[in-house]
């Protein structure tokens, strides 16, 4: 078997063997040091002398060894010791504990930035480095983040929680859309897809949406990565600029992705209720049903917008909002709703409603005040390529010269 190969056996079994032995002992991150000692031994190993019948059982056997090795070095846990050291290996469990590991790093106790990166790290197996790298901050200050997670998860007991209760599912699928959106739109950086993070968060979401078949709103979330994660070849140009949703070339989004996306996003929306994953996905579906920018059905997403904004309001939702009443009734409407937003301390300066009104002012023949908002957009995005699209946008103002 190759190495990528392994790799990718690795990288799914090792969730399922560290939710096994935390269910088993507790001790989070005592169980996380076994299990990386045990993939570290199959890298090395396995290329040479082959991948074991029951890659899992193995890697079970051999964390466990690691586990008992660990305690037995304590010494100022005599007691511990003697429990956990005669203690057996444990049987390979007949179930997969993936999801309540999940559950478990989203502990109500972190904050979301720590949720995201010990999801990252102790579910999607990405190195300490690689989530440093994503987030782009030195890989010291992720270590302390992810360290510190990992001991207020231990002062909380380390407990599973329930996978069906309700306000613990919320936060991971908060934490697994933050995911996919840093991957689909990095916020900072040079490129403006992070694939590997977008297809981690679509990864964990099939295996919640795998064991909560039912629930509309996972299932709506789902879809929505799906049918938004279908364009992104089309999102930039071969050297990296960014395209516009209404430039792009729909021939070459992912038409089995999107297939996929659009069941999905109507088996959501046959629930008892509504909620913001849903909704989203069916915006994301009415985008996806359109042969061209042109034939959109505009009115359609505004009045799902609309409910969105009254189940689940956010500036950002009304910033939307205001783009699909453009289309509908001319970019003076979109520019008055935009208006609305200007005293929301969340939104000032932020490059998202800079660059809206800016497009609206272009449409609209104000191509002085719309030079001017590109520019400040500019300045207050993070990410290389949507500056770049920006500036040239800018540019292309300056060069054509007043209305």
């Amino acid at each position: 078997m190759t190495e990528p190969a392994i790799e990718d056996l690795l990288r799914e079994f090792a969730p399922q063997v560290l939710g096994a032995l935390v269910r088993r002992h507790g001790r989070f991150e005592d169980c996380e040091d076994a299990v990386q000692e045990a993939v570290l031994a199959a890298t090395v190993q396995w290329p040479a002398e082959g991948v074991p019948a029951s890659p899992r059982a193995w890697l079970t056997t051999v964390a466990s060894r690691r586990l008992v090795d660990q305690v037995r070095s304590e010494q100022a846990r005599r007691v511990r010791e003697v429990a956990v050291s005669a203690e057996t290996p444990p049987e390979v469990p007949d179930t997969d504990d993936t999801l309540l590991l999940l559950f478990l790093c989203c502990h109500p106790a972190l904050t979301p930035a720590s949720q995201t990166a010990l999801t990252l790290r102790a579910v999607g197996g990405l190195t300490t480095a690689e989530i440093a790298r994503a987030f782009l901050v030195p890989e010291v200050t992720m270590a302390a983040r992810i360290s510190r997670a990992k001991q207020r998860i231990r002062q909380a007991g380390s407990s599973f929680p329930p996978p069906d209760g309700p306000d613990r599912l919320g936060v991971v699928l908060h934490v697994l859309y933050l995911i996919f959106n840093e991957g689909y739109t990095a916020s900072s950086g040079d490129r403006l897809h992070r694939a590997d993070l977008a297809r981690e968060a679509i990864r964990l979401t099939r295996l919640v949406h795998a064991r909560l078949p039912d629930d509309s709103e996972v299932t709506g979330l789902l879809a929505l990565m799906l049918l938004t994660d279908a364009r992104r070849d089309t999102r930039t140009t071969s050297s990296g600029d960014l395209v516009p949703l209404d430039e792009q070339d729909r021939t070459c989004w992912h038409r089995p992705q999107i297939g996929e996306g659009m069941t999905l996003a109507k088996a959501s929306l046959a629930g008892p209720a509504l909620g913001p994953y849903q909704l989203q996905a069916a915006i994301a579906a009415t985008h996806a049903d359109a042969p061209t920018a042109a034939e959109t059905d505009w009115r359609q997403i505004h009045a799902l917008y609309l409910i969105l904004e009254r189940i689940a309001p956010n500036p950002m939702v009304t910033l939307n909002r205001a783009i699909a009443l453009a289309e509908i009734d001319g970019p003076a409407a979109g520019l008055t709703l935009l208006a609305t937003l200007d005293a929301d301390d969340r939104m000032a300066g932020h490059h998202r409603l800079l660059s809206v009104r800016a497009h609206l002012l272009e449409r609209s023949g104000d191509r002085t005040a719309a030079h001017d908002c590109y520019r400040r957009a500019a300045k207050a995005t993070a990410s290389l390529a949507e500056q770049r699209h920006l500036e040239s946008r800018a540019r292309r103002l300056r060069q054509a010269g007043p209305a």
